[in-house]
């Protein structure tokens, strides 16, 4: 068990099948632990389920009341947050010709500006207690792109690239910032995938089988942790070898 005493986490996204999987390790490791998210009714399920988890309704999309409420994160978390995990984020798949300005631009301002400015905000906390870790959930297609995509793809690459950037400029200061990149991991999603693409799927991954979210989680909690400390600006994948198999087709 990766010892997470003492650590003051928010995660975003945290009402979704790999938010939950990652709010269970934290609780497991001992974590004082911030979940937002926009599903009311999710996040209740959350607070009965763990009484110690603080619960805070955020829409990530506001910009403008971002810094009001990494504030309120900051205050319920004693003023001091040691992790942000930037989990949400959302898809508006269809293929480029087709695709409109606002299913680009939506993707596009959830997925990569409100990290940005979450990430912004909470690097002011950090440069205070002179310490932090950084931690952003991207994805597969970051890397290898996908068909009718091409707004996440953009948004994944993107997340990658910016915390490569902010990697070096506050690596001095004692701020660590890091990506997890999934593969397909098993959900709702893909219990809908019929029997035929689920082996075509699998025949593309290196492992032959779809990862599991705590799988995710196991690599965030490390993250999270001082067994990490010396990574920074690193894009860890989970996905079963999808990426490498992909790149050998």
């Amino acid at each position: 068990m990766i010892d997470l005493k003492n650590l003051n986490v928010v995660v975003t996204g945290a009402t979704g099948i790999i938010g939950n999987s990652i709010l269970e390790k934290l609780v497991l490791g001992g974590a004082n632990i911030l979940a937002t998210g926009t599903n009311e009714e999710k996040l209740k399920k959350i607070n009965n389920k763990y009484e110690k988890i603080n619960i805070l309704k955020f829409d990530i999309s506001k910009h403008n009341e971002i810094e009001k409420f990494v504030d309120s994160c900051s205050t319920t978390l004693s003023n001091k947050i040691d992790v942000l995990i930037n989990n949400a984020g959302i898809t508006k798949d269809n293929l480029s010709i087709r695709m409109r300005e606002e299913e680009w631009k939506k993707v596009i301002d959830i997925n990569l500006s409100s990290t940005f400015f979450l990430t912004k905000n909470v690097i002011k906390k950090m440069l205070k207690s002179k310490k932090g870790k950084i931690i952003n959930i991207t994805s597969v297609v970051g890397h290898s792109g996908n068909i009718g995509q091409a707004n996440y793809a953009a948004s994944k690459a993107g997340i990658i690239a910016m915390s490569k950037s902010l990697a070096l400029e506050y690596g001095k200061k004692n701020i660590t910032v890091n990506c997890v990149s999934p593969g397909f991991i098993l959900s709702d999603m893909t219990d809908k995938i019929s029997k035929d693409h689920t082996e075509l799927l699998k025949s593309r991954i290196s492992l032959n089988k779809f990862g599991n979210p705590e799988d995710v989680a196991n690599t965030i909690a490390f993250l999270c942790s001082n067994l990490s400390d010396y990574i920074t600006g690193e894009t860890i994948h989970v996905n079963g070898g999808m990426y490498f198999s992909w790149q050998n087709l």
